[in-house]
């Protein structure tokens, strides 16, 4: 019999080899494809310190309960193992093959014991003035305990001869110091990893003794939270007593450098307490993720993808941005057009005395963030100014705890979230007098506020001034500060209260339309589709004949393309220059052709778990606007993989069409407003 669900940390896994893939493509820069190759790594660093951690943990608890794809936890594991080895061998290919394309352009990733002798005295130059004195050797005896190590740092294991007995130091790769060390030579651009030049002098660390072998190793630990929020009376320090504790969580995974020494390896893994399928053998550089830093040396800027510069969006380029948003709504499509409108919209709400409040929802804030100070400066002049900060957002709890104390010291009313649930939503109200009359002006988006990511992530956002937007606005904020535990919306749809029953509605009145032969189609793009429930209304809705085109970055655990149960539906991946990360749902519905943009994937934590928004887009030129770039995504045949019904990524080649790469035609594109942008695009396509 058919699988009815396909895994979701296979799947997962699938999404990061689509990613790894781009590395094989000789059409980009070569740094570019080694970028690639360190995203490759982020990724599954944060696969391990998440998922592979709560599988292990049902392991030890003896859940043996099978999942919607009949595995149970053991079975997951062994396969993710397995899947994982087979994976970082592939990233080590591809990685020596971009290495091998540098060496073409003159640079060159050398070994110290490759470079020339007289070479040899510049680095012992640069390794007692540089590097020497950051360093600290931990010796491990009897009245030194193996030292805290800490996760997804690189460290040298030495073997060290002492009164005839082999002991074990460990020295830190120092993170404060460049990872890739340039040297000239001879007209080319050499690099020496700072780990190997640590390595070729180690025995200065350890005067008077043999340093008999020694390795790289790296570890990643458990770094899921687990809070108990509902006996707590601060959820501050509640998180922030967790997030200490994140580095103490217990080791998952063990990276040591192939050909390590065995002793080596016996010891680390005992102080560790890691077991053998833990331990994975790197066959190359460790820690890939130093590609994402590196830059080209001066003159060699091709090596590199060009950045790219956003467009202004056209519509708000002149103008007092509140009377252009109230003379009609305006759609801004990130990168592509520049996240400045957004941060502008604060920063004039923040300046403007007509403007009472401005309330908005934070998830993930870059690092120098141009909306915090714009939020400060309205509540130092005297506004109402109410910001969710969301403390749970996973790996930024640091960074937004310092947000939340910040804003509150400038008088922002700062709320921590709702017990039990995360808020995901991205929404900014802003309250203006106008006249004798109040007036809300409102953006909702599929991204969070972060200029940084705004850069690299596609995302839509949607400014408008209707009131059916603006008064549902205000109850959702009312309802996040208070105490309330519904919300009666009409225009937007809230999760948890009621996002699920609105999407079954609307896949239910497809699937109505379809039994009455009538033409029925759903188009949904998302990061991830991993809930049941959903999976199931896709089934019968494919069974009824209704066509379903789904475009789904990471997660998918529906099966595509069964005779009886889902040959109605495909499924499409889009890999490239940018991360794919915008919310689209469309619905034909008998000719209303219905456009919804939302913050909420397919996934049981956001229909259940999380305080997500969909939203209507009632603009019918920007609704045409969207609808058209969903047809771009469905035609990309350059950066577009296919799943099949057993799992498979197969990529879609246009060999004898006409070329289609969404993410190029939407950086090419000029155009003044809506209209244009449809007649250009049409033209393209």
């Amino acid at each position: 019999m058919e699988k009815l669900f396909f895994n979701r940390e296979l799947s997962w896994l699938n999404f990061n080899e689509r990613v790894l893939m781009e590395g094989r493509d000789s059409s980009l820069p070569i740094l570019e494809r080694l970028k690639f190759s360190g995203i490759f790594s982020n990724n599954l660093d944060e696969f391990f310190m998440v998922r592979m951690g709560s599988i292990k943990e049902q392991i030890r608890a003896g859940y043996e309960e099978e999942d919607s794809s009949g595995d149970s936890p053991q079975v997951i594991y062994e396969k993710i193992v397995g899947r994982v080895k087979e994976l970082v061998a592939l990233q080590h290919e591809i990685t020596r093959e971009c290495l091998e394309a540098l060496k073409t352009r003159d640079i060159e990733i050398l070994e110290v014991s490759e470079v020339e002798e007289d070479f040899q005295t510049r680095i012992f130059q640069y390794f007692h003035a540089q590097i020497f004195p950051v360093l600290t050797p931990m010796a491990v005896d009897f009245s030194r305990p193996f030292p805290y190590i800490s996760g997804k740092a690189l460290y040298i294991a030495a073997r060290i001869k002492v009164a005839d007995k082999s002991q074990l130091a460990i020295v830190q790769i120092p993170q404060i110091l460049p990872r890739l060390i340039p040297f000239k030579e001879q007209g080319k651009t050499a690099y020496l990893l700072l780990e190997d030049i640590i390595l070729s002098q180690l025995d200065k660390l350890f005067p008077g003794h043999s340093v008999e072998s020694a390795g790289i190793f790296r570890i990643t630990r458990n770094a899921d939270l687990e809070l108990i929020q509902d006996v707590a009376d601060d959820l501050l320090l509640v998180i922030e007593e967790a997030v200490k504790k994140r580095k103490w969580g217990e080791v998952i995974r063990l990276e040591i450098k192939e050909g390590t020494d065995p002793w080596i390896q016996r010891v680390l893994q005992s102080a560790l307490s890691v077991n053998s399928n833990e331990i994975y053998q790197i066959p190359g550089m460790m820690e890939l993720t130093a590609w994402l830093a590196f830059s080209p040396p001066k003159g060699r800027e091709a090596l590199a993808q060009k950045p790219y510069k956003a467009k202004r969006n056209p519509q708000m380029t002149k103008g007092n941005i509140f009377k252009l948003i109230r003379e009609g709504d305006v759609f801004v499509h990130h990168p592509y057009e520049s996240f400045d409108v957004v941060v502008d919209l604060v920063q004039k709400a923040s300046e403007d005395p007509k403007v009472l409040a401005i309330k908005q929802t934070l998830y993930r804030v870059s690092g120098d963030s141009a909306i915090i100070r714009a939020l400060e400066t309205a509540a130092e002049r005297g506004k109402q100014v109410t910001v969710l900060v969301e403390l749970m957002a996973r790996f930024d709890e640091e960074n937004n705890i310092s947000w939340a104390k910040r804003l509150e010291k400038k008088g922002v009313n700062v709320i921590y979230g709702l017990v039990g649930y995360k808020t995901h939503s991205k929404i900014t109200l802003i309250v203006r007098k106008e006249m004798k009359e109040i007036r809300r002006y409102v953006h909702l988006g599929t991204g969070n506020y972060n200029n940084i990511t705004a850069k690299r992530y596609t995302d839509m956002g949607y400014f408008t001034a209707k009131e059916s937007y603006g008064s549902d606005a205000s109850m959702f904020f009312n309802m996040i500060s208070g105490f309330a535990n519904e919300v009666v919306t009409h225009t937007l749809v809230v999760a948890p209260y009621n996002l699920r029953e609105k999407f079954y509605e609307l896949i239910d009145t497809e699937v109505a339309n379809a039994r009455m032969g009538k033409k029925a189609r759903i188009i949904a793009k998302m990061n991830a589709l991993v809930d049941d429930g959903m999976v199931d209304r896709l089934y019968e809705a494919s069974k009824a004949g209704v066509r379903i085109e789904l475009i789904v970055r990471g997660i998918c655990t529906l099966v595509p393309g069964v005779q009886g149960l889902s040959e109605n539906i495909q499924v499409k991946s889009i890999i490239g220059e940018f991360l794919e990360h915008s919310r689209i749902y469309y619905f034909y519905n008998d000719g209303r052709n219905e456009v919804y943009l939302s913050s909420a994937d397919w996934m049981t934590r956001n229909l259940n778990r999380r305080i997500e928004l969909l939203f209507p887009v009632q603009d019918p030129v920007i609704a045409r606007r969207i609808r058209l770039i969903l047809q771009l995504y469905l035609g990309d045949n350059v950066k577009s993989w296919r799943l099949d019904s057993h799992g498979n990524y197969l990529k879609v080649s246009g060999e004898g069409e006409k070329a289609l790469w969404a993410h190029e035609i939407l950086k090419e594109l000029q155009y003044k407003d809506n209209e244009s942008f449809i007649a250009y695009l049409k033209e393209r396509m």
